[in-house]
């Protein structure tokens, strides 16, 4: 695979994957926007309106007609949040020119159909149409109320959002019911006009074109592309520090088993630090596999745990534990959560533990790159982070890692907030 990444236009990054791997391409444009509570929702809504339809292709029958063109492609509305940035657009899949029955071009047409979604939207009255926009505000509510549904999920929703409460990571990336109810054909509109003039963009492509094939082509797609002359850049507050006593927040609902969220901060450890591969293997060997130390200890050996597993926000600096348990089990799961820490602080890793978690690891990141979606999420987040870093010069790094890097990045974190899912009582 050869990456490179250049400016296709002004605070427009244009990304390119060259390979021969697959049989299809990938294509994706992505707003990077700053995470704001007061706008995720009309934010989030944004693309799933423009997918309604566009001026030469007004309704969706019409779009899947002009993707079926396209030998079945797909162009689907993408949100997601990666620090403190709130990232929506598009991601398409179509086609190989390489594999066309005809050897006609895909690449080209499929890069227009994008364009089109983006800058000619079926509009009413020099607005959204009324009747999109509110049933695509209906759907957000709804996934908005779902995320309750699935408790372990929400469980960790709810950890972030009260550990960053007073921080923009604290927003969900949809927004919140009360703001997506608000949501006018006018406002988001408006909203809309400020994306495209004032946001970072990314462009990704992946397939087996060549770059300056693909550069031709998207030009062209975005011509119109309004452009303000200061872009607003996202940014992503670090806190170093956790408070003397982590904060602990419990809520009852109709359930069976209990979830236990707990929040640490890494003590500034993120993507940007030299010793970030150590806290990514710290966190396996924690947490973040089948072989850690909370899924053998906690869930396995004590039976204190459905499930007890870890992961890392690498730009926002905060680690999280997640588990269900039991409700009269929430001291002891707590306790023995944090007993496990202390192990990997005091250096109680045996060599098995340490490359067994590395293999792990590493196994995952080179998978990534058997998969375009999970690629072209990769170099988002690298992306939103203003990190170059490919998935080989990480694994290269992870390869180093020492059993002391993994003891002193342990050390770093700190018990900032825990949350109890409990049941109600009687």
């Amino acid at each position: 695979m050869q990456t490179t990444r250049k400016q296709l236009l002004p605070g427009v990054a244009f990304r390119a994957v060259h390979t021969e791997k697959f049989k299809s391409s990938y294509l994706s444009l992505t707003f990077m926007a700053p995470l704001d509570a007061g706008t995720a929702s009309e934010n989030a809504l944004v693309p799933y309106v423009l997918r309604r339809g566009t001026r030469e292709h007004p309704d969706m029958e019409s779009i899947s007609a002009a993707l079926d063109e396209l030998y079945g492609g797909a162009i689907e509305p993408i949100v997601r949040k990666k620090g403190e940035t709130q990232c929506v657009g598009f991601a398409a899949s179509f086609l190989d020119d390489a594999f066309a029955m005809e050897g006609e071009a895909i690449l080209e047409p499929a890069a227009a159909l994008l364009g089109e979604l983006l800058l000619r939207p079926c509009t009413q009255d020099g607005v959204f149409r009324a009747d999109y926009t509110a049933g695509e505000r209906d759907n957000l509510i709804d996934r908005i109320h779902s995320e309750i549904n699935d408790k372990r999920a929400y469980a960790t929703l709810r950890l972030k959002q009260l550990m960053c409460q007073y921080e923009a990571y604290g927003a969900d990336m949809w927004g919140d019911e009360t703001s997506a109810a608000a949501i006018t054909p006018q406002s988001l509109w408006a909203r809309y006009q400020r994306l495209l003039a004032d946001s970072e963009i990314e462009v990704y492509y992946c397939g087996s074109a060549a770059p300056e094939r693909v550069e031709a082509a998207l030009r062209a797609a975005l011509v119109g592309l309004p452009r303000s002359a200061e872009l607003t850049q996202a940014g992503c507050d670090i806190r170093l520090t956790a408070p003397p006593e982590p904060q602990v927040f419990e809520e009852a609902m109709d359930v069976t088993q209990g979830k236990l969220a707990m929040g640490f901060r890494t003590g500034g450890l993120t993507v940007w630090e030299e010793e970030y591969p150590a806290l990514v293997l710290m966190n396996a060997v924690f947490g973040g596999t089948s072989l850690s130390k909370l899924f053998m200890n906690v869930r396995e050996r004590l039976s204190l745990c459905y499930y007890a597993s870890s992961a890392v926000e690498k730009m926002k600096g905060i680690l999280w534990v997640s588990s269900g348990i039991e409700f009269e089990n929430y001291q002891r799961a707590r306790d023995e959560i944090m007993a496990q820490l202390e192990a990997i602080r005091r250096g109680e890793v045996d060599e098995g533990e340490l490359e067994g978690a590395r293999r792990t690891v590493i196994t995952a990141h080179l998978s990534t790159l058997d998969s375009q979606s999970r690629l072209e999420d990769f170099w988002l987040g690298q992306a939103a982070a203003g990190v170059d870093e490919d998935i080989e010069q990480l694994v290269s790094r992870l390869e180093r890692v020492t059993l002391e890097q993994v003891v002193a990045a342990a050390r770093q974190l700190q018990l900032d907030t825990i949350y109890f899912l409990k049941g109600k009582e009687g």
